[in-house]
């Protein structure tokens, strides 16, 4: 299970707004009372900080279960002026504007986990609360927001993670709403049933899914961190770029639509560097990013980076994914 709620915040109001949606998703995860609560505390606190220092920015509720329990992630971005002493920031019970909570020292202590990224640009600050993340050779973070306006998603994504392999899948169904959201989901459907089988029979599984559907453009990406291997097919317009040393490389998708014509199929294998990290992103993101432009940014927890991403790059007028996956 995997979804991700995005929640404006332009003023006080849009702060309740932040904790109706948290409360929402502790219900659909199953959170006790008590961990609901710190929940919402946690992003009430975050969407205050947001509006405050950050001039107002957006929040990002993301849920998802891992096998071993469910996990509330937290985005708050904004585009201020940055945190000028992160490390006094981080003192518990420091605030310089009186928001509740007691600071991100506090937020620290209540959250299973936390990870900071602020600069010029802006600041993002990502929240994690539930079962802590297992250990595991590769961190895989992914999020799915609705075209404004909209309640649902037609872009989705799903991972299956084993300490010998990581399989990964961006979906965008064509167009958004219902139509959108039902063939992302037969196509989850299809890649959690044939996981165990190569990227590219994966996606021909798919292809066979999504006849009864509007149709969907995909990508599936395969890593073996032990064997330092990638494989990669896509068919459509789903970026997927790998980052590592300074340098990207891009790996290209075939024309197509799951679902209704399809060309070809084909697999790109790589080698996966020890310090590579990889961006796949729906056309809901435009593709004109480049992360040495935030020196740093490599170094944050992979839903960080997909934020950021989400931030400056989203466009207004599509749902919109990003899946990022990186060496731990």
């Amino acid at each position: 299970m995997t979804f991700a709620e995005w929640v404006p915040v332009t003023d006080a109001s849009s702060v309740g707004e932040v904790r109706r949606t948290a409360l929402s998703a502790a219900h659909r995860l199953g959170f006790d009372e008590t961990r609901s609560g710190e929940l919402a505390l946690l992003a009430t606190e975050a969407s205050r900080n947001v509006l405050v220092h950050g001039g107002g920015g957006q929040v990002v509720l993301a849920g998802v279960n891992q096998g071993n329990g469910p996990l509330a992630r937290i985005l708050a971005l904004d585009r201020g002026t940055g945190i000028a002493n992160l490390a006094k920031a981080m003192t518990d019970g420091y605030s310089t504007s009186g928001t509740m909570g007691g600071g991100l020292g506090a937020m620290k202590r209540i959250a299973t986990a936390l990870d900071i990224f602020s600069g010029k640009t802006g600041t993002v600050v990502m929240l994690e609360l539930g079962q802590a993340e297992p250990a595991h050779p590769l961190q895989v973070a992914g999020f799915a927001v609705p075209y404004p306006g909209e309640r649902v998603c037609g872009d989705d994504w799903s991972c299956h993670c084993t300490p010998e392999r990581t399989v990964a899948l961006l979906v965008d169904g064509l167009g958004h709403g219902w139509g959108a959201t039902e063939a992302a989901r037969e196509a989850i459907s299809s890649f959690r049933e044939h996981v165990d089988s190569p990227p590219g029979t994966t996606l021909e599984y798919v292809h066979d899914a999504l006849r009864k559907t509007r149709g969907a453009v995909a990508a599936i990406v395969e890593l073996r961190p032990k064997q330092r291997v990638l494989v990669f097919a896509g068919v459509g317009n789903i970026s997927c770029s790998l980052f590592a040393n300074g340098t990207s490389r891009s790996f290209v998708s075939h024309n197509g639509t799951l679902g209704l014509h399809l060309s070809r199929i084909q697999e790109f294998q790589s080698d996966w560097p020890a310090d590579g990290v990889l961006v796949l992103h729906s056309d809901g993101v435009q593709a004109k990013w480049d992360l040495a432009s935030y020196p740093g940014l490599t170094a944050r927890h992979a839903a960080v980076i997909g934020g950021v991403l989400l931030r400056d790059f989203r466009r207004q007028r599509d749902d919109a994914s990003v899946v990022v996956i990186k060496a731990t």
